[in-house]
């Protein structure tokens, strides 16, 4: 019957609200044939939709300040039981991702640990895995429990890890065994793929995610749900100038049960 698959996310704090979590489970039920389970590591598990199992997230050592620059904590996933799982194949999904197409090869995929280039595969004009690669754990996957030494080394002593590495998605990258990546095409940035070069950003809104996409990756700012607010209020940095609610993503927000908030003064 070939192991178990896992979907898993994490929520902390305050950046992301319920209705990430409850649009991401909706989303990969939409976009996965078949049974699957779908975990979420987090320090509040009020509002999550039912389907939805909620775990603690586990104590590894980290500082406050490893919570608020990169995202350490993401490391308890290379525990060796996780949610007391001792086996399975983890899809790992950042609540500011949107889903737009077939998740099955994103488990089918054999690699050990498969995660986004983002040095290399988000620039134009790059090769998937070149010299400049650059692991992102937006989106990875691996079988529960393969890779511990990413953990161990860092409980190790995690002030050094966090010295060294400065984000937790270099660490995983020195200290993965047998790392490759997604396709080109199948994790996109948001940043680099659909939105519109500055300037041309304040008439035309971003393009649409490509039909053979899996993914669209919101990493940092703009967050998937600020593009969702009716009006013409500026969602994006300067000098970036996008502005304006963005239909297509808010055609999948309602689609997948998430709210809209209301319009800016």
């Amino acid at each position: 019957m070939g192991l178990d698959r896992i979907v898993l996310c994490m929520k902390w704090g305050t950046l992301f609200s319920v209705d990430y979590v409850n649009v991401l489970h909706s989303a990969c039920q939409s976009h996965l044939t078949g049974p699957f389970r779908f975990l979420c590591l987090t320090d509040d598990a009020d509002g999550l939709a039912e389907g939805i199992e909620a775990f603690s997230i586990p104590e590894i050592g980290c500082a406050p300040e490893m919570w608020r620059h990169g995202a350490w904590p993401k490391l308890a996933v290379f525990a060796p039981e996780l949610g007391g799982l001792t086996v399975g194949r983890v899809l790992f999904i950042d609540l500011d991702t949107v889903i737009c197409g077939d998740l099955e090869p994103f488990f089918a995929h054999p690699a050990p640990f498969i995660g986004i280039d983002t040095g290399d595969n988000w620039r134009p004009g790059r090769a998937t895995g070149g010299p400049g690669a650059l692991l992102g754990t937006g989106v990875f996957a691996f079988d529960v429990g393969s890779q511990p030494q990413i953990l161990e080394r860092f409980r190790a002593d995690p002030w050094a890890a966090f010295r060294k590495a400065g984000i937790e998605q270099v660490w995983a990258q020195e200290h993965a065994t047998s790392v490759e990546f997604w396709p080109k095409d199948w994790v996109v940035s948001f940043k680099r793929w659909l939105r519109r070069p500055i300037g041309l950003d304040l008439f035309l809104p971003p393009k649409e995610p490509p039909k053979n996409a899996g993914m669209v990756a919101f990493h940092g700012d703009p967050r998937p749900a600020t593009l969702l607010t009716p009006g013409t209020a500026r969602w994006d940095r300067l000098p970036h100038l996008g502005r304006g609610q963005v239909a297509w993503m808010v055609d999948y927000w309602t689609a997948h049960g998430g709210r809209i908030p209301s319009a800016k003064a």
